[in-house]
């Protein structure tokens, strides 16, 4: 397996010109995978340590960040950013709008720093932020912006009592082994390059300390590091079970797409402060890309999917500021991970029976004159619709101690609605409500009749 996925590597190096190619393919059911093609520039051996710019994947560190904030109640992210921080203009944008590029807030602070390479200091970004425009009215459309990013990377750092960066390396690249991330160019750090498009010469990019957009941008890192990152994106139990960094479910709340990146085309959407690729067989990528003077990234990790063995993700690394053929090598990297390598099919083992109590509610109802067949499975009441496609997770419920014939949908269909059970004089469930729609065992019109009697 893994020369094909060398191969693979090899042939975007040679296509898309890049000096320095460094990838890591990571998996819970197989050892971790890197390889490295090119030539570091800086005298030292390209190999797993070699360091490269990351671009905006820095976003997704300080997205962690804030919803860290929010779990501790020190922020809401439906507050506006003049809450915690001190600004001249565009203070009723709220957090979540910021978090998902909806904000309609330029892309770069004010000025042609692009020019310049000398991003201001915060007191500069706040003052200048008079000077930036609205181009888009709240939550009207996706927009990126950097400049958003560094004032969410500001604003949580505020209420959390730290230094960006300090906070971001104590309280997220620790707990989770990142070490080779870091906020300074290190001395093994890659040299970043623009490859000339009409010859193969290549010419070195300047390296820019991003000052006050730091939040947005700064970071230096591993393939390594970051398919361990992508891998606690999208399935952070693979990573961090007990939660140190971040509760699973904050994580899922960042996964969901808020907005499409393009109105036309869903190939791509955006939640909180992560980017999600829609992928065959209902499952999802979930990551980030990133660019720099002389550098691309792209790191991803996989959720759902038929065959997902857990803790899969993909990072590419590239000392060319111009080869974006590098976005898509992760998705493929994963996808011919996944083909080539499928993982051990798990046996069926028996299970536990329903309790006494739901043994009634098991079987085939009737709802809105739709067949679903409800099942205890995995130590839960759970349902499907008959005509349900191949991969679509079943709804689940939990049971209420104080209430026992009401029950919460957990996730799936209808998830956080009600089922409500209506026992007849045995004790038999004889109907349900479900989101307030009654279910039979017959199929019925809404006002009570079977169709099938004349």
């Amino acid at each position: 397996m893994s020369a094909e996925l060398e191969r693979l590597t090899r042939q975007v190096q040679a296509r898309a010109r890049v000096p320095a190619l460094s990838v890591a393919l990571r998996r819970a059911d197989r050892p971790l995978w890197t390889f490295q093609v090119g030539e570091s520039g800086n005298g030292r051996p390209l190999d797993a340590d070699s360091r490269f710019r990351i671009g905006s994947i820095t976003k997704t560190f300080t997205a962690v960040l804030v919803m860290q904030a929010r779990d501790e109640g020190l922020l809401q992210l439906d507050d506006p950013i003049a809450k915690y921080l001190d600004v001249p203009a565009h203070g009723e944008l709220t957090i979540r709008r910021l978090l998902s590029h909806t904000g309609g807030l330029q892309r770069e602070p004010a000025g042609d720093v692009w020019d310049t390479l000398a991003p201001p200091e915060l007191a500069g970004l706040l003052k200048e932020l008079a000077d930036a425009e609205a181009v888009h009215p709240p939550s009207r459309k996706f927009h990126y912006s950097n400049l958003g990013f560094a004032l969410l990377g500001h604003a949580a750092a505020r209420v959390l009592g730290g230094q960006w960066w300090d906070l971001v390396r104590e309280r997220v690249c620790e707990p989770l082994g990142l070490t080779a991330t870091s906020y300074e160019r290190p001395p093994q750090a890659v040299t970043g390059y623009l490859v000339d498009a009409y010859s193969d010469h290549v010419r070195p990019e300047p390296v820019t300390d991003f000052r006050a957009v730091a939040p947005a941008a700064q970071l230096w890192s591993t393939a390594t590091d970051l398919a361990t990152w992508a891998a606690f994106l999208a399935d952070p139990a693979s990573v961090d079970p007990s939660g140190r960094v971040l509760g699973a479910q904050t994580l899922e709340e960042m996964r969901w797409p808020l907005t499409p990146r393009n109105g036309a085309v869903w190939a791509m959407g955006v939640g909180l402060g992560l980017m999600i690729w829609p992928q065959d067989e209902r499952a999802l990528h979930i990551g980030h890309g990133g660019a720099m003077p002389g550098f691309l990234a792209h790191a991803c990790g996989r959720q759902g999917g038929a065959g997902n063995p857990g803790g899969l993700s993909a990072a590419v690394l590239a000392s060319s500021g111009t080869a974006a053929e590098i976005n898509n090598l992760t998705h493929d990297l994963m996808n011919l991970s996944l083909e080539k390598d499928p993982m051990q099919i798990k046996p069926w083992v028996p299970g536990q029976a329903a309790p006494s109590e739901l043994r009634s509610a098991l079987g085939r109802w009737w709802g809105e004159g739709f067949e679903y067949i409800f099942r205890w499975s995995g130590g839960h009441l759970t349902a499907t619709a008959v005509d349900d496609p191949p991969g679509l997770e079943p709804a689940v419920f939990i049971s209420d101690p104080d209430q026992p014939d009401i029950l919460r949908t957990v996730s799936g269909r209808e998830s956080g609605e009600r089922l409500r059970l209506t026992r007849d004089e045995n004790g038999d469930v004889v109907r349900m409500h479900w989101a307030t729609y009654r279910f039979t065992r017959q199929q019925e019109t809404f006002d009570g009749i079977n169709p099938g009697v004349g």
